[in-house]
């Protein structure tokens, strides 16, 4: 606004271009490690192992004082940092959106994890084994006592999860890491039931991370597996880690055989 005529002045074409090219600065990057390389590449990974079949599932990523997003409705597979959002932590105002594009409906579940576990990446996946396994315990075939939990144990797999998800990884004598399950504990993940808006789960993931302390994930029934770390790496490790668990339970169940033995 001008300030002896009162008029609104409008920005210039300059202005506007000046504030794009700040904007996609966030996102351009030659280092592989950034997160918006890294989420493109993730997107890429997760498409070829059926996790982000039809656009569904998501990344995000907390980077100091930014947060990246992975857009809606977008084929994972084609991914590019040009496409990602970026949030500003603190005020939860987007920096950069891509002008064609919705910011993620995965968004509030995101920031839970951030919040609540001060995780550093969250992972959304539409892993059939993840939503086999939730069908499975929702019928009661495994424990009819404990329909809103997967447990499974004594499988050599569980010592890739964390306690938490985003807790201390520790090297032990021996090569044990300190924060994670061992093979004799029994791994925990609460399921909570859909909804027909992605946004509506927030309120009830943040009361299972409240509820399960040790969960490093949040199965969502009939739909897919949130699942967090304090790092892209460690996030990356415990879903590969839980989905080979998923599909191990469901083969499991088929041939009859118990996840616990009590």
């Amino acid at each position: 606004m001008d300030a002896e005529t009162g008029e609104i002045t409008l920005p210039s074409s300059q202005d506007s271009n000046r504030a794009a090219t700040n904007a996609d600065a966030l996102v351009i990057s030659t280092d592989l490690d950034h997160p918006a390389n890294r989420i493109s590449e993730l997107c890429r990974l997760f498409y070829t192992l059926g996790w982000v079949t039809g656009t569904g599932g998501g990344v995000s990523i907390r980077y100091g004082p930014h947060i990246y997003l992975a857009p809606s409705g977008v084929q994972k597979e084609r991914m590019q940092p040009l496409d990602m959002f970026v949030m500003d932590y603190a005020t939860r105002q987007y920096l950069r959106r891509p002008p064609v594009l919705k910011p993620s409906a995965c968004t509030p579940l995101f920031l839970a994890a951030f919040t609540r576990r001060n995780a550093g990446c969250c992972i959304h996946t539409h892993s059939q084994w993840a939503v086999l396994v939730t069908l499975i315990c929702g019928a009661g075939l495994q424990n009819p006592q404990k329909k809103g939990v997967f447990e499974i144990k004594e499988i050599e797999q569980i010592k890739g999860i964390s306690r938490g998800g985003s807790g201390s990884d520790e090297i032990a004598e021996g090569g044990r890491k300190l924060g994670n399950l061992g093979f004799h504990d029994t791994m925990r993940i609460p399921i909570i039931d859909n909804t027909a808006h992605e946004e509506d789960l927030r309120e009830t993931l943040e009361k299972a991370i409240e509820e399960w302390p040790e969960t490093c994930a949040v199965l969502v029934k009939r739909h897919g597996v949130y699942v967090w770390g304090k790092d892209v790496a460690q996030a990356k490790t415990q879903a590969e880690s839980l989905d080979y668990l998923f599909q191990l339970a469901v083969e499991m169940h088929k041939l009859g055989l118990k996840w616990v033995h009590e």
